[in-house]
């Protein structure tokens, strides 16, 4: 069972909880709420503030799945946390494209964004946003009157979530506007911290947590609460990346840091069950998770999103669980190709199971026709029976089958369809609700851990058996273990492994290949073939409405 209580529209300081970025109006949860003695009186009420804190990660706003968007200036279901991450992460890659005519949702996979995106501005401001919650909690729980006696446990969980934020501004925005929770509310304007100095504090304070925090220990804590596991992944993608982020590789510190897993979990035995509807059962591979369930946690974002997004054509409903797909996503035939046939993880939509998913309702057609036949025939001699139609008259001349090449991005039958996540349990029973998920968002994996280990090794770090951590994943994947490896063939397997959980851009620029012509993609730089791009787009840029607002800030270079 998951247990963690997600309290929804109960407590946030009206007063207290406002964004370190200057012209976002945050609205409180409850505006009747409106000062901190009222809404925090009892240890349970600061517990429930937490509790909202967690939640800001699993929905848009506070009240239903689009109530109370805590983002202006965007529908709400398109604002929420990880879905506006996988917007920024995955559609500006080769993982997928999205055939929704959107505001400027084409513009990310085209590689054709500016300062006034939309998109690129409701992600920004939804780390803010959280951010500032984190800042608020710690604030208050600290200053707090009563006694609260996991008051250090809470304020590390907060540091904890609002590190991973950081994460996500300094690997999506570089150099961004800086508050924590010594900033006077109202007023200090924020002042923008270097990506390097960034990185620095985001390391201090994993460092901080890991050697003397109450957080619970690797692997102790509820599910869906993070531990000490959870700031091991951030801080290991903070130097996985620290090249990019700072100019200086930082390779042996992740290796070293990812050593503290081991022991602590394993590769779970089946790839697929690790995203279906009962996945919180998988903690023997999942570090933490962000929480989704079909009747109490509502949202139009996270797995919701992938999988809703994910379905359409001819895509059977009942077998993914969900009521009916929106027919969005698809992924891109260069992508598809990472995948052997025999890899357990290569689930995608082709015209091999969509010629299943015909055959099989065809065959329904067939017996719901005879049923029908027989049925008339007995009660009216002079009924006429419905003549069945071939297969081939069934299908019609014009039927559109699902192809590998995108000449159209609008259209969901070109680019294979994407069956990574799923509504349905490891039984093969459905989820509790078909119009929203159970499906937990599985942010940090040890397979991730492991090919970072893999990586590393490959990148001159010592003390770390790089191979047999590759060969660990393809092993699970059913591929035959090898003897040597590249770096080229780690970036092949993270792709295979962690494709839809929000990497791949990092890891592509990490590679240097996100914006270089030295690896195209179908409709990357708007053109079919593909085509590089400036290298300034490594780096999103900072929303032209909050430099307008804060005189302190400066626009990434190149926008």
């Amino acid at each position: 069972m998951k247990t963690l209580k997600y309290i929804i529209g109960a407590l946030v300081l009206a007063a207290g909880l406002t964004a370190c970025v200057g012209d976002l109006d945050v609205k409180p949860i409850d505006p009747s709420m409106n000062t901190a003695d009222k809404a925090l009186v009892t240890e349970e009420d600061y517990f429930s503030l937490l509790a909202q804190c967690y939640t800001g990660f699993a929905t848009s706003g506070f009240k239903g799945p689009n109530g109370d968007n805590a983002i202006s200036g965007i529908d709400g279901g398109f604002s929420q946390y990880f879905r506006g991450r996988y917007h920024l992460n995955g559609l500006t890659t080769d993982e997928a494209v999205c055939g929704w005519n959107d505001q400027t949702l084409q513009d990310l996979h085209g590689m054709a964004w500016t300062t006034t995106d939309v998109f690129v501005a409701a992600f920004y401001y939804r780390i803010f946003y959280l951010i500032s919650a984190f800042n608020e909690f710690i604030r208050q729980a600290d200053k707090a009157t009563i006694e609260l006696p996991e008051k250090a446990l809470w304020i590390a969980e907060a540091r904890t979530l609002r590190a991973f934020c950081w994460l996500d501004a300094i690997d999506n925005y570089g150099n961004v506007p800086f508050a924590d929770e010594t900033a006077v509310v109202g007023a200090d304007i924020p002042k923008q911290i270097s990506r390097k100095d960034l990185f620095n504090y985001i390391e201090s304070e994993c460092l901080e947590l890991l050697e003397g925090s109450d957080l619970y220990e690797v692997g102790q804590s509820p599910y869906g609460r993070v531990n000490k596991g959870t700031v091991i992944m951030i801080l290991a993608k903070l130097y996985l990346n620290a090249e990019v982020y700072t100019g200086t590789a930082k390779y042996q510190e992740c290796a070293d840091v990812l050593a503290k897993l081991d022991g602590k979990y394993s590769l779970h035995n089946k790839y697929q069950e690790l995203f279906l509807a009962d996945n919180h059962k998988c903690t023997d591979e999942i570090i933490w998770s962000v929480e989704q369930d079909g009747d109490n946690v509502q949202s139009y974002g996270v797995t919701n999103y992938l999988i809703f997004a994910c379905t359409g054509g001819d895509m059977d409903t009942k077998e993914i669980g969900i009521s009916s797909g929106w027919g969005g996503l698809r992924t891109t035939p260069e992508f598809y190709k990472n995948f052997s046939d025999n890899d357990t993880r290569k689930l995608f939509f082709t015209e091999k199971e969509q010629e299943v998913v015909l055959k099989r309702n065809y065959d329904t057609y067939v017996a719901d026709t005879k049923k029908a036949n027989e049925e008339g025939k007995k009660n009216d001699p002079k009924f006429e029976e419905e003549k069945i139609k071939t297969y081939e008259d069934w299908l019609g001349e014009d039927k559109k089958w699902q192809q590998a090449d995108i000449e159209l991005v609008s259209e969901f039958t070109h680019g294979y369809g994407i069956m990574k996540f799923k509504n349905i349990n490891s039984d093969g029973t459905k989820g509790k609700a078909e119009g929203f998920v159970d499906t937990d968002f599985p942010v940090f994996r040890y397979a991730d851990a492991l090919l970072m280990k893999a990586e590393c090794a490959k990148r001159g770090a010592t003390g770390v058996d790089g191979l047999a951590a590759f060969n660990a994943v393809r092993k699970r994947a059913g591929l035959s273990e090898v003897q040597e490896y590249s770096l080229e063939n780690v970036l092949q397997e993270r792709a295979c492994e962690l494709y839809m959980e929000g990497w791949r851009r990092s890891d592509l620029v990490r590679f240097g290949k996100f914006t270089s012509a030295s690896k195209l993609w179908q409709w990357k730089g708007g053109v079919k073939a593909g085509k590089g791009v400036s290298a300034h787009l490594n780096l999103f840029p900072i929303p032209s409405n909050d430099l307008n607002a804060n005189s302190n800030l400066v626009q990434n270079s190149g926008y």
